[in-house]
């Protein structure tokens, strides 16, 4: 069971037969076969609702585990009368989930659908577009759930060691509650986004958020409100009950007379803490300073928030939730550590410390040691008349563990050890140029004061003990109050970016196979342009379900087809989107082929990279599904990805009211001049001035002289060129060479032959011409073999093979 937003790892196995594609069901349901699930280390907070739902014959995971996944897995091995009956448990070895033998295993296993007449290079590249060998986690499940067929021998128990369990397909598994998003969705659409810090102090700590919708949203103040936020990203969900909660939240907050609740309550969240790190170290007894003080505040702003939570609407369920949850034990926590903590103390001794009137025999020893200093001068002073009249002072000093000691500094005479032995006391040890003794009069100290550090700091110890005793007991409250200030972080975050960019609320509509988008927005592209043209879209219903989208280059196809990806995210991890309004209707997947993203430890090219993007879209959209494609097969043969193009296109088509919801964009034209796709209601072509509402769009342009205008609006019909030459003048190439490159396409259109330009054509002449005139007058005429017959004909052949 791999831990990778909701989605798990599964292997079709049978007995041998005859050879079966990948299973592109989307059903969590391997029957007639084994259901297996597979877990490199970890286990999903969802896990038993993962069981629930799949329902696994067997689990394999690692015998190396956490607390979190040794408690869930002895809970599951508890229910004896589990019904449906409970999965087999098995434990591998934490090296069977190892990366490197993992991708071996996938790479030498026994595949009946790859036809054995495929290399190994082609038997990896097929794998790739169905195996995200990206996504580190799946990998590792996928060897883990290698081994253990292996080991059990499934489906060739009788069979020969040497033959190897036959596999039959891949499955992949999603919970029906979450929205299938791919890595490469994440990085096209810059969902994230990671690069090198600029600070060259800070370039080896790590990497950081770059321009990403995450970056721009990401404005949570405390560390677990922001992992929580990346958490909602990587998994947007279909709980409708879910995303309106969350939406509530933040309508509420973006209401004008709440603005200072708001910002309030954001204040606070700032010093919600690290309490689980906290609530560890105590539990070991490494509780530090800072712990103390850190604890405290975090318990003192969680009051905040609950006094806060307890004056807003009820109506609300987080603010419901606070109010409830956010017990009196948070103040009896408080309350304890305020009056227990000597916080000023503790830093300045950098231990823990006690405030006075906690424990009297604590607070007689502090007044002992406090007055020690000017009694043990009186003593020092009364031990000096005794001492030789060569010694010309001393001091009695305290050292913890050893105790009193006679200080005196070491004469010149002192030279040997011999010479420190002085009558009546004891020598100790030699420390910067000071001897250090016992007399009589110390001893009576260590017996009559003792060891006074050493006892205060055992008995501030064990206080100490007993106060982290009454947190650990309240240690629900405390993970509570982290889980739900967390979630009020990050909705207060979501709710300030709303204000700020103009954001509005989606309204979720169940029934709607699709989107509708009403002036949307590029949600980053509107914070780099100067002005920024908002365009609607629409994919909803039986009819129009396939949008080909034309236009000239640079018109901002790609933008669109983004911005319809990023509003549709947005609104499914319930946040406000950049829209006048949206209705999102049930969407399980969002599937995209829009940039390459090329990497040379894939070792694929390309092109390649382009047909697996489209192959899982291929494999696994449905009619719930939304499939963004940019410019596919501009990679190899016009002619060939042209063909690959519509025939994908024709694909989804042939599926009727069960294709996926798709936008197209190309500047294939002929795929519309050549008529390669049926006509029928399944597709829409996009051009010229919107009409509202809701119809298909594409780029409008207006050409003004030798200008080309750009109105970045999305309008029916489609376009009847792509306008390259004005893209490629203002990219700075010369005008004659754009001149003349838009001279040959035209012929080329039109099929006319192709003429060499009269000016290149007329210098080549004149060229020549030098050059024989060059070797004429270099000639010897009085030269008897010379033959002018024979140099003329040279002279006749082309200049570049008669030039020495």
């Amino acid at each position: 069971m791999a831990r990778q937003t909701g989605r798990l790892s599964g292997l079709q196995t049978w007995p041998s037969r005859p050879t079966q594609l990948p299973s592109s069901d989307p059903s969590p349901f391997l029957s007639p076969g084994r259901r297996l699930l597979s877990s490199p280390l970890r286990v999903s907070p969802s896990a038993a609702r993962v069981l629930d739902e799949i329902n696994p014959r067997s689990l394999v995971t690692s015998a190396k585990q956490d607390e979190n996944m040794t408690h869930f897995l002895g809970k599951l091995a508890s229910q004896e009368h589990r019904e449906p009956k409970k999965p087999e448990i098995i434990l591998l070895p934490s090296v069977d989930f190892g990366l490197e033998i993992s991708k071996q295993r996938l790479l030498s296993g026994n595949y009946s659908f790859i036809p054995e007449s495929m290399t190994a290079t082609e038997k990896i590249l097929f794998l790739s577009s169905i195996i995200p060998f990206n996504c580190l986690l799946t990998v590792r499940a996928l060897g883990g759930l290698l081994k253990f067929l292996g080991r059990r021998r499934v489906g060739v128990e009788l069979e020969d060691y040497n033959v190897s369990v036959p596999i039959l397909g891949f499955k992949k598994f999603v919970l029906t509650h979450l929205v299938s998003i791919d890595q490469e969705t994440y990085s096209v659409l810059q969902i994230f986004k990671s690069e090198s810090h600029p600070s060259v102090y800070k370039v080896a700590s790590g990497l950081k958020e770059g321009l990403s919708l995450f970056g721009i949203l990401n404005r949570c103040r405390c560390k677990w409100g922001e992992k929580l936020l990346r958490l909602w990203f990587t998994r947007p969900t279909q709980d409708l009950e879910e995303l309106s909660s969350r939406l509530d939240v933040i309508e509420f907050f973006l209401l004008p007379q709440n603005l200072d609740i708001a910002q309030m309550l954001h204040r606070l969240m700032s010093h919600i803490k690290n309490v689980p790190l906290i609530l560890k170290r105590m539990k070991l007894s490494h509780t530090k300073v800072s712990d103390w003080q850190v604890l405290y505040k975090t318990v003192y702003s969680a009051l905040g928030l609950r006094d806060a939570c307890r004056s807003l609407p009820q109506s609300i369920r987080l603010f419901r939730d606070i109010a409830q949850e956010f017990s009196d034990d948070l103040h009896h926590i408080a309350s304890l550590i305020g009056k227990v903590v000597d916080f000023e103390g503790s830093l300045a001794e950098n231990r823990f410390t006690v405030l006075p009137n906690i424990d009297p025999e604590i607070d007689e020893k502090k007044r002992r040691l406090t007055g020690l200093p000017s009694f043990l001068t009186e003593v020092a002073r009364k031990e000096l008349e005794n001492l030789d009249s060569r010694v010309p002072s001393c001091s009695v000093i305290y050292i913890p563990l050893i105790g009193f000691l006679l200080s005196i500094p070491r004469l010149p005479f002192m030279v040997e050890a011999s010479d420190f032995e002085i009558e009546g006391l004891d020598f100790m040890f030699l420390s910067e140029e000071k001897l250090h003794y016992r007399s009589t009069r110390t001893k009576e100290l260590d017996a009559l004061l003792g060891d006074l550090h050493c006892e205060i700091r055992d008995q501030e110890t064990l206080l100490m003990h007993q106060l982290q005793c009454q947190v650990l007991a309240r240690a629900a409250v405390l993970a509570r109050v982290l889980d739900l200030a967390s979630r009020l972080d990050v909705l207060l975050a979501l709710a300030s970016a709303a204000r700020d960019y103009g954001y509005s609320r989606p309204c979720y509509c169940p029934r709607l196979h699709g989107v509708r988008i009403q002036n949307g927005r590029h949600p980053l592209m509107e914070l780099c342009a100067r002005t920024f043209v908002p365009n609607s879209a629409e994919c909803s219903g039986d009819t129009g379900r396939v949008k080909i989208i034309t236009g000239p280059n640079s018109s901002g196809k790609s933008i669109y087809l983004k911005q319809v990806g990023l509003i549709t995210f947005m609104a499914l991890v319930g946040s406000f989107v950049p829209a006048e309004q949206a209705e999102i209707g049930a969407v399980d997947a969002i599937f995209t082929r829009i940039h390459s993203c090329e990497s040379i430890s894939l070792g694929l090219s390309t092109f390649m990279i382009d047909l697996n993007q489209v192959a899982k879209a291929v494999n696994n959209a449905t009619k719930q599904s939304l499939v963004l494609i940019d410019e596919f097969g501009k990679g190899t043969n016009t002619l060939d990805g042209l063909s690959l193009l519509a025939a994908v296109i024709r694909h989804w088509l042939a599926l009727g009211p069960t294709c996926p919801h798709i936008f197209v964009a190309t500047n294939f034209l002929s795929l519309v001049q050549l008529q390669l796709l049926p006509q029928g209601p399944l597709v829409q072509y996009l051009v010229r001035k919107p009409r509202w509402p809701w119809e298909s769009r594409t780029m409008e342009t207006c050409e003004e002289g030798d200008d080309l205008v750009f109105f970045y609006q999305v309008c029916e019909g489609v376009a009847c060129a792509s306008h390259a030459s004005h893209t490629a003048t203002q990219a700075g190439l010369p005008d004659k060479l754009v001149a003349r490159a838009k001279e040959v396409s035209d012929l080329v259109r039109s099929g006319k032959p192709i003429k060499p330009v009269k000016e290149l054509q007329k210098q080549n002449q004149m060229e020549k011409c030098q050059i024989l005139v060059d070797r004429f007058l270099q000639l010897d005429l009085e030269d008897p073999s010379l033959d002018l017959d024979i140099f003329m004909s040279q002279e006749v052949l082309p200049a570049a093979t008669t030039i020495p």
